[in-house]
């Protein structure tokens, strides 16, 4: 399937998709069949709830089930409404796109109380392949930003038959406790202030107290050029009442550090992503011209993606939450992703 960039008639018709997915819904259900919390409104049609690992998935399913599909992953601190406007874009496109929420977000429950609230990185792509075993999805292109873009590299460097291409904002982000015992310049130390606060207990009560506000200073520094309104950030704040969400971003944090374990059953598979291994996918990276979380210039990455690659700048001041800030030119880099695994297969 070669699809063709995205114009202003496809723009139409992810407006009227679009409005087509204005009804919502009330509230996200999980295993247990309660209520979690009140569903960001006027977005979604409707999200799906499937049990997959040690996960209850809450999900958006849009565009033709028969399509080739795609699966796009959100990062922190945001939600699923990253990909409000990408989505209906892909769907109309003739794509099936599949948008979780991460453990920690939404009406995304662990399944047992007993199961650890584990946020180190392999965990989050583990859970990509479990969804897509029970819905049955053999391949699919994966596309993500912040975590999300991690989450997509690691599934395209453990999984490569799992994942047909990859779009990934700030390019090849997989890392290692070991590599991250290094110190970096101060200048770089002073962009990751958050990694050390929440190293601390104050921190982590700091964040339970606080997280909107400060999930909303992140958005503004991450994306200063970015003028979104309070009911955009409302819509993906809800999203941090998931009952894990705060126990998922600090063991996140601090697993980075070194200063917590993860699982043993992860060992093996961390120990292959230590040695930084290349990604033989088609991919294209993607960076805003106003992203304000750190980030490496795409010259360090390059040589890291051995498949067919290309490398987007997208200017007009777009900050670190790129699908949300210019989802054309996001579901446009899908597209080629998508065009470079075609090609690679002829």
């Amino acid at each position: 399937m070669i699809a063709k960039p995205i114009t202003a008639i496809d723009r139409d018709r992810r407006n009227f998709l679009g409005l087509a997915l204005l009804a919502g819904v009330a509230s996200q259900v999980g295993a247990s069949g309660s209520a979690i919390a009140a569903a960001p409104p006027a977005v979604w049609a409707g999200l799906k709830q499937i049990d997959a690992g040690n996960l209850s998935i809450s999900y958006a399913d849009v565009g033709p089930r028969a399509g080739p599909t795609v699966i796009l992953l959100h990062g922190w601190p945001y939600d699923i409404h990253s990909f409000a406007e990408v989505a209906p874009l892909l769907a109309a496109k003739g794509y099936r796109v599949i948008v979780p929420n991460l453990r920690g977000y939404g009406g995304t429950l662990f399944r047992s109380a007993d199961t650890m609230r584990n946020g180190e990185q392999v965990a989050f792509a583990t859970d990509v392949i479990a969804l897509m075993d029970v819905l049955g999805i053999a391949q699919a292109v994966i596309a993500g930003f912040d975590w999300g873009a991690r989450t997509a590299n690691i599934v395209a460097a453990l999984w490569p038959e799992r994942c047909r291409a990859m779009v990934s904002v700030s390019g090849y982000l997989i890392g290692s406790q070991a590599a991250n015992r290094a110190p970096l310049s101060p200048a770089a130390e002073l962009s990751w202030w958050y990694q050390f606060y929440f190293a601390t207990e104050r921190g982590r009560l700091g964040y339970e107290r606080n997280r909107y506000d400060f999930a909303k200073l992140i958005w503004r520094t991450a994306s200063p050029k970015w003028t979104f309104d309070d009911a955009t950030f409302d819509r993906s704040a809800r999203s941090f009442d998931n009952p894990d969400h705060v126990a998922i971003v600090i063991h996140n944090y601090r697993w980075r550090l070194g200063l917590v374990p993860g699982e043993t059953r992860y060992e093996g598979l961390e120990q292959q992503l230590a040695l930084q291994p290349k990604i033989i996918v088609p991919t294209v990276t993607m960076e805003g011209d106003a992203n304000g979380a750190p980030h490496a210039d795409p010259a360090a990455y390059a040589a890291k993606f051995s498949g067919g690659y290309a490398h987007r700048l997208v200017t007009g001041g777009i900050g670190h939450n790129l699908p949300q800030e210019a989802p054309v030119a996001f579901a446009d880099a899908v597209l080629q992703a998508a065009n470079l695994a075609s090609a690679a297969s002829r």
